[in-house]
């Protein structure tokens, strides 16, 4: 709203009206478009990760909620509520991972109000509400959280929730090949079925996920799990399902396997690795010149400035919106973080000493790049169709300052008036030009699981990453009580 004292040109016709004072707030959105902390503050949370030390990452995201913004609640919450996941106060992690899924949920309805206004600047003003795999991890870490704390009934709940949001994205999915399921998702609730003795749905989790693990594999690029292989001889043989027993036992040829009868005799214990880092976005700059003099100022620039990025993009914008001729599409590029971590080394120390490998059950990485390309047709015509129309905003603009200050008796500085606006109006449309970066940063790279049965009893748990090039990393060292028929679960970080 201008002030008394703010001057107002107005025209009528065609033109509508146009305030001058509209400028100022354009200007500060402009100037505040390029302000972002976050990014350094994601590089802090991953050297304190890389350390060792998920406390320090936790207090880093906490300290930097309102940098998270009114849009980015639900990012914050799934942020936060991992880095409290790995420092195992899971209850609190719970309470955050709840909040974003309630705050999902209420988006749904409220989308349509700020998509006129993205549209206009970039999609950073719409509310995140996570890609659909980061929404399923949603309900899988709330799961892990209770199992963590023997709440089973409760994870339990997460693991129906988990299948209600599987089977939905199956039907919005179609015949499309998107990401439709996931495939650890479902092994982990067929564990959570099987640790509480319902074996009929641990099957089906278990068949599930071996299924989806087959359809993905050309570009998830996780090969189902030998242990998964052993569940499903296991389950269909105590649930005297001689068909699909067999078949397994021809597909499955050389797998060895205990039956759930001995197993019920013992403990089981599973460790969960979360290796590596989440990947991460940045922006893939497109300047599109309309003038062969506009061409010539982008080649000069990128000359002098190289690849465009985020340290350029103030030179860039007072360049180009003086030139008034350069239209800026942003594209999100995936930034993958891929862990130096093969897999880890399980042992069970006691009377007797049992040990195990991880397995690869996730891989993050290929989730997002799928996601993102599923999606990258549509950000593309929608990246498009923003710069022109932003373009067209700015000429319009210009046009309406040069015929309101010409109405005005202002001829001779009409053109002028017109050029400065149109100038800040262009710069305003290619400095607020930017993609949608954000994803859940606080998620590893991959997750591993190993699982092992001992007999009940006093033991040490040892587990030590083995990297590609042979090398061994931290080793987590804890002594653990098991009782017949329980299960436990431990997990382990490992970062590099």
């Amino acid at each position: 709203m201008p002030s008394s004292a703010s001057p107002a040109w107005t025209v009528s016709g065609p033109a509508s009206r146009f305030r001058l004072s509209t400028i100022h707030c354009l200007l500060g959105l402009l100037l505040l478009s390029g302000c972002s902390s976050l990014s350094s503050r994601y590089q802090q949370v991953d050297r304190s990760l890389m350390a060792g030390n998920p406390k320090q990452a936790d207090q880093i995201i906490e300290q930097a909620e309102s940098e998270y913004g009114a849009t980015g609640r639900v990012l914050y919450q799934m942020d936060r509520g991992m880095t409290l996941h790995l420092t195992g106060r899971y209850q609190d992690s719970t309470a955050l991972l709840e909040q974003a899924e309630d705050e999902v949920e209420e988006l749904y309805t409220r989308r349509v109000r700020t998509e006129a206004k993205a549209f206009l600047v970039n999609d950073t003003l719409l509310p995140y509400e996570g890609e659909p795999y980061e929404q399923v991890m949603l309900n899988v870490l709330k799961a892990l959280n209770y199992a963590m704390t023997g709440q089973w009934e409760d994870a339990l709940v997460e693991a129906r929730r988990i299948d209600q949001r599987l089977n939905l994205l199956a039907d919005q999915a179609g015949d499309k090949d998107t990401y439709r399921d996931d495939a650890f998702a479902r092994y982990l609730t067929g564990i959570l079925y099987e640790s509480t003795g319902d074996l009929n749905n641990a099957f089906i989790a278990y068949r599930k996920a071996y299924d989806r693990y087959q359809a993905a594999l050309p570009w998830a690029r996780v090969q189902p799990p030998p242990m998964l292989r052993a569940d499903l001889l296991r389950t269909s043989e105590a649930l005297h399902l001689a068909q699909e027993h067999d078949e397994y036992k021809q597909t499955f040829s050389g797998v060895t396997w205990e039956s759930a009868e001995k197993l019920s005799r013992f403990a089981q214990i599973v460790v969960i690795s979360y290796n590596g880092r989440a990947p991460h976005k940045e922006d893939q700059f497109i300047d599109l010149p309309i003038s062969l003099d506009a061409l010539r100022l982008v080649l000069l620039t990128k000359g002098a400035l190289g690849r465009s990025n985020q340290d350029t993009r103030g030179a860039e914008t007072v360049l180009y919106g003086l030139s008034g001729r350069v239209v800026r599409v942003a594209l999100p590029k995936l930034v993958p973080h891929k862990t130096a971590v093969a897999y880890e080394e399980v042992t069970v120390s006691g009377a007797k000493a049992y040990s195990a490998k991880t397995e690869l059950m996730q891989d993050f990485s290929a989730l997002a790049a799928k996601t993102l390309n599923d999606e990258y047709g549509q950000i593309v015509r929608k990246a498009v169709a923003r710069g022109a129309v932003k373009y067209a905003l700015a000429e319009g603009v210009g046009r309406g300052a040069r015929m309101a200050a010409s109405g005005q008796g202002n001829q001779n500085f009409g053109p002028l008036i017109g050029l400065l606006v149109g100038g800040l109006a262009h710069a305003l449309a290619i400095g607020t030009e930017e993609s949608d970066k954000r994803s859940w940063r606080t998620l590893p790279d991959e997750i591993q699981v190993a699982r092992l049965w001992v007999p009940p009893g006093t033991y040490e748990l040892r587990v030590r990453p083995v990297h590609r090039g042979g090398l061994t990393g931290r080793e987590m060292v804890r002594s653990v009580t098991l009782q017949a028929g329980e299960t436990r679960l431990f997990t382990e970080l490992a970062v590099p």
